[in-house]
């Protein structure tokens, strides 16, 4: 199972040295998520992140980052937003109903199915689906290994994602609840838990 890490919404002070302590822990694919955000910032970020784990970084915005830095993939978060014309590369997708999981996966190499749960770092952003939906979903084949559980995911709930079939997980405030970005510069046990969710994941 695959384990994806979500960057906070926001930018913070020592974001950049998280993030490279949590690639030398063996973080592979990290999704850089500031909606909203000026590119500088995006630029000024990755510039602080060694050239070695670009191709580990996938961009939501900004899409011309991923050629001027090399980066991973691009991530469209809504289903209306076009593939910039010409791209080549790793694209994944965000979907928020069932009922267009199977089309967004032909064109993605890989889809977050958002709200699973409440959203932690949102408290607008609820569930999406019962139990009995998702076990449905999981026996039609639509809930595969291209499919990876958003919304609301934590250590607590990684198995549960695991039984649904789901091929990987995406980690946000569980991660970043650990380590409070106003008074805090000791972010030691924020790579511990990282370390659990990895285990986790098997």
């Amino acid at each position: 199972m695959k384990l994806i890490i979500m960057t906070k919404s926001t930018f913070f002070v020592e974001e950049d040295k998280i993030l490279v302590s949590l690639f030398d822990e063996g973080l592979d694919n990290l999704h850089l998520y500031k909606p909203g955000s000026s590119p500088l910032y995006a630029e000024r970020l990755l510039s602080l992140i060694p050239e070695e784990y670009y191709s580990k970084i996938t961009v939501h915005d900004h899409f011309y980052l991923k050629n001027e830095y090399k980066l991973g993939g691009i991530h469209l978060d809504t289903p209306n937003l076009e593939i910039p014309k010409g791209y080549k590369g790793r694209i994944s997708q965000t979907c928020d109903n069932l009922e267009n999981l199977r089309d967004i996966k032909k064109k993605s190499d890989y889809v977050f199915l958002k709200n699973i749960f409440d959203c932690i770092e949102f408290s607008d952003e609820k569930s999406s689906f019962n139990n009995d939906q998702l076990v449905d979903a999981y026996k039609k084949g639509l809930i595969d290994k291209k499919v990876y559980a958003l919304g609301g995911m934590s250590i607590d709930n990684i198995k549960y994602a695991k039984d649904l079939g789901f091929g990987g997980v995406v980690i946000c405030g569980d991660l970043w609840n650990r380590f409070n970005i106003h008074n805090e510069t000791d972010y030691k046990e924020l790579i511990l838990h990282f370390e659990k969710l990895r285990k986790a994941v098997g």
